[in-house]
């Protein structure tokens, strides 16, 4: 019997994303008034995934694709949640206008709902879904590189590069998705489902609690160069009067 499995990946993804809920939590009540509701968007991604890695665990709303392919409905629920969470979060930092955020949010939710129709069906549906959510996942990122961006540099620079720090890690780690589903089951089938499994969940706990982590000492820094600055204004006025 084999040491580790697939349960026990699913184990240690309940237990990451369930720190890192506590964690945020915590961080929740150590920030200003100000940016607190914002951050309830990130509790909410890391125990949405908490909830879908404990049922994984347990091995609930595993099926089989028509390639013989094992897909966790509750994985695909997580990110059709969360991962639009994150581009609305992204887009709040930024500054940009609703529609531009709720067009994000779609294209989002778009990529995950194509690559798991991909994943269900038979070659060559499945390539053609996986194109489409290749597409809706680009959308999401040229308005991120473009548009909000844009939006962005109106604001003070330590939101502008907290906006920056968090797009590129979340970017970068989301691009890792596509070649996963490429290699796996899904797709070639190169990798076997423990693999696919142990990869997607490290990358899942590093993304989620990891961008939450980051915002959490970005807002930090930008609290208190308000503070300072406050200080310094109280300060200059008083020495006026």
């Amino acid at each position: 019997m084999a040491l580790f499995t697939i349960t026990t990946w699913f184990a240690l993804g309940t237990a990451g994303m369930a720190l890192g809920t506590l964690l945020l939590a915590w961080g929740y009540t150590q920030l200003t008034e100000e940016h607190r509701f914002e951050f309830l968007d990130l509790i909410a991604v890391t125990g949405i995934a908490a909830v879908a890695y404990g049922l994984m665990a347990l091995d609930v709303g595993a099926i089989t694709s028509a390639r013989g392919a094992t897909l966790y409905i509750p994985r695909y629920v997580d990110w059709l949640l969360t991962t639009p969470l994150h581009v609305i979060y992204l887009g709040w930092i930024a500054g940009a206008d609703r529609q531009t955020i709720g067009t994000m949010a779609a294209l989002q939710a778009a990529t995950i709902v194509f690559g798991f129709f991909g994943g269900i069906v038979s070659a060559p549906v499945n390539f053609a879904l996986f194109a489409l959510g290749s597409l809706a996942f680009a959308g999401v990122v040229l308005l991120l590189f473009r548009e909000v961006v844009t939006e962005a540099r109106k604001r003070e620079d330590r939101r502008l590069a907290l906006f920056r720090t968090l797009r590129n890690f979340v970017v970068v780690l989301w691009l890792i998705y596509p070649v996963i589903w490429l290699l796996g089951g899904t797709g070639f089938g190169v990798m076997d489902t423990e693999t696919t499994s142990l990869v997607v969940t490290y990358i899942d706990v590093v993304a989620k609690v990891g961008f939450g982590l980051i915002a959490f000492s970005g807002l930090q820094d930008i609290a208190f160069l308000q503070a300072d600055a406050t200080d310094v204004d109280s300060g200059g006025a008083q020495a006026a009067d």
